[in-house]
């Protein structure tokens, strides 16, 4: 039966109080279990539950869930396009069924707890589906159009809210993830001096990293990279790479053939990933450097009583293009008082000029002094009170003896 003009006002306005009340300051978890507890009052149902989309796309994950809450807590996961909750993401449209049987849906304890019928939802934002909202009874409903219209409504505000949240929680994730990633302190290396910065751009962590270590043969190992994206995925991806250039430099391979074995790792374990990384090894007397990069920006070198100026490197492909093709190495020699800056693309692209212009910056700001003065003149002349829109990653290293 078909709900009147009078019901149909009733039910928006308690639809208005199920997002009445300050929800702004509940995390995402909090939030998602006060809106299906609150859903299932307004459509007068017995259960309610959210199913959010997995980050691959690939499955929908039971987050939050009233009157058959052991689906969060047995961690049910629906195939995309399979089962109720499956079809409603994969078709962005809703699904009714008057009649639930195991044949029409795929999550055995939608039967086992006895739900008759079922209504379900996408959660929708400009065209992209987040997840699933779904309600049910235990005695046979047949869900009219104005309990779909109504739901959708419903699902509507929920994604919108969601989508704030989860925007939120994964700029602090991945704010969290990339600076527990770089090296808290640089390691004290004798005869050495080193200093560092890293800057988000646009307030969002992205994939640019920096790393040294000290390797068993008394070799230094230094590796500053890129990761292609943005926000929370670049970070993890960025910090898996790191943790591979750091166990593959411990079988003592030059810089091209490190490149190339986590290039080969990216090939078999990362296929979707794109990269810029320059990997240098510095001998134990800090004399001499050993340079490839992988269509990652050269280091800039000044040296007393010479012209500052770009390392001259073959520019070999991102990683994760064709492992198979050779990398070529960069045999650099380092004078008492040489800094070298080895940085990001962030450090000197902008918008309104070509990078030339960043670079020339960069080579007329560079001093020859101590490596925390050489950082600060830098990232006071390129960055200065602006707000990058790329990250920067930057790292100086001076040989002091």
């Amino acid at each position: 039966m078909s709900t009147t003009r009078g019901e149909g006002v009733e039910r928006l306005r308690r639809i208005d109080a199920l997002f009445g009340g300050d929800l702004g300051h509940l995390n995402l978890e909090d939030l998602l279990n006060t809106l299906v507890e609150r859903v299932r009052a307004v459509l007068d149902v017995d259960t309610s539950a959210v199913l959010l989309l997995e980050h691959s796309g690939g499955e929908l994950v039971a987050t939050a869930a009233r009157g058959i809450d052991e689906e969060v807590q047995q961690g049910v996961r629906v195939p995309l396009g399979v089962g109720f909750a499956g079809r409603v993401a994969a078709g962005k449209r809703a699904v009714v069924l008057d009649d639930v049987t195991p044949a029409n849906v795929h999550n055995p304890l939608l039967v086992r707890r006895g739900i008759r019928s079922l209504l379900g939802v996408p959660l929708l934002v400009g065209g992209d589906v987040l997840g699933v909202l779904h309600v049910g009874t235990l005695t046979p409903r047949c869900f009219t159009d104005d309990d779909v219209n109504l739901l959708q409504l419903v699902a509507d505000r929920v994604a919108l809210a969601l989508q704030a949240q989860i925007s939120q929680a994964e700029r602090t994730a991945a704010a969290r993830l990339q600076r527990s990633l770089l090296p808290p302190a640089l390691p004290s290396i004798p005869g050495l001096q080193l200093a560092a910065r890293y800057v988000p751009g646009e307030g969002q962590v992205g994939g640019d990293w920096y790393d040294v270590f000290p390797l068993p043969s008394g070799q230094v190992c230094i590796v500053v990279g890129d990761v292609a994206g943005r926000g929370l995925p670049a970070a993890v991806t960025m910090g898996r790479l790191r943790t591979v250039f750091r166990a593959y430099a411990l079988d003592g391979e030059e810089p091209a053939g490190l490149l190339t074995r986590v290039d080969q790792y990216i090939r078999y374990y990362e296929p979707t990933t794109l990269a810029t990384a320059l990997c240098a090894v510095l001998d134990p007397r800090h004399q001499r450097m050993l340079i490839s990069t992988a269509g990652h920006p050269p280091p800039m070198l000044a040296e007393p009583g010479r012209d500052t100026a770009l390392v001259d490197l073959p520019h070999d492909l991102l990683l994760g293009v064709d492992a198979t093709l050779p990398r070529h190495v960069t045999h650099l020699e380092l004078s008492v008082g040489a800094a070298v800056c080895f940085y990001t693309d962030g450090l000197v692209e902008r918008r309104d000029t070509d990078i030339d212009t960043g670079l020339d910056r960069l080579r007329r700001a560079m001093p020859t002094q101590g490596a925390e003065t050489v950082a600060a003149m830098i990232m006071a002349e390129l960055v200065g009170r602006d707000q990058t829109h790329d990250d920067v990653a930057l790292l100086v290293l001076t040989r002091l003896e």
